[in-house]
């Protein structure tokens, strides 16, 4: 059995991690509550000017659009969107597992023919390429740090310029989609080309269109704008998510503490126990060997 002085330290040591795990709870808790408002007032608008456009790229129009060009699929860019920093669960692990089972199922002879390339937000991301040795082909690790739509905005300017180029003939973002505090959705969203909106479910391709304020408006402004506020939707998604999963992360461990504490109390109460009763037993012996002297 553990002397009491081991299960003191183990106690001590505990209670610390109990408070930080604590203190780490009640942050994420709060940056949840900003995030979670901002994704919420997001995306309503980005879901309508997504399906505008995807309604204006199925509806046969001949719009000279080169992000909705569709080519043969054989070079492919996964954008993956992560964390920077750990304690959040699963989080990040189930963004790495989708890109382990696409290189082994989906994309694998891309990934063996050398044309599956990667792009990553967020470190986490950065570091399992960096482990299994794939290849990082734009690192932008630093835009949760200030998330905004002019930086995020850089980072989907630089995608939709090489998929013009024809360096890829189709990009894929690969986030965690929030669906509340407990609750993240892994999702595979297509970002280039354009996806065309489904005729069974709205497309409206047997209408004319007519543009306001121009067709060349909607080619040269609409459409970029569109894409990086698809890209964006999915980082402030990702955001939400990564508070969410670390804030329940961090509860689940602060009641995994309080559990051990019970634990380390009734072992110390015990050992402190017998140690005094066998110092008992001790003084006992002494006092019945000096009497019988």
């Amino acid at each position: 059995m553990a002397n009491l002085k081991e299960v003191k330290n183990r106690i001590n040591s505990v209670v610390s991690t109990q408070q930080i795990t604590k203190a780490m709870k009640m942050v994420a808790a709060a940056k949840l509550k900003r995030a979670q408002d901002r994704i919420t007032m997001m995306r309503p608008y980005s879901q309508k000017l997504s399906a505008i456009l995807q309604n204006v790229s199925g509806s046969g129009e001949d719009m000279n659009n080169p992000y909705a060009k569709e080519r043969p699929i054989e070079k492919v860019l996964l954008i993956l969107v992560t964390s920077d920093k750990g304690l959040c669960g699963a989080f990040n692990s189930t963004v790495t597992r989708r890109v382990k089972s696409l290189m082994e199922s989906e994309y694998k002879s891309i990934a063996e023919s050398g044309n599956l390339h990667f792009m990553t937000i967020g470190k986490k991301a950065a570091d399992y390429l960096k482990r299994n040795k794939l290849p990082n082909n734009a690192d932008y690790i630093d835009l949760f740090n200030r998330l905004n739509y002019e930086d995020v905005s850089e980072a989907a300017q630089f995608v939709m310029d090489e998929f013009e180029k024809g360096t890829y003939d189709k990009v894929e973002i690969i986030y965690n989609e929030f669906k509340n505090a407990a609750t993240q959705v892994l999702n595979q969203e297509q970002f280039l080309p354009i996806a065309k909106a489904d005729s069974e479910v709205g497309a409206d391709t047997d209408h004319a269109y007519s543009y306001e304020p121009s067709r060349d408006y909607i080619e040269k402004e609409l459409i970029p704008t569109s894409l990086k506020t698809q890209l964006f939707k999915a980082l402030l998604d990702s955001n939400a998510s990564e508070h969410g999963a670390r804030m329940t992360a961090m509860d689940k461990a602060t009641e995994n503490a309080g559990d051990l504490l019970k634990e380390l109390r009734l072992t110390y109460n015990r050992t402190r126990q017998a140690a005094i009763t066998t110092e008992i037993l001790e003084i006992t012996a002494g006092a019945e060997a000096l009497a019988a002297e």
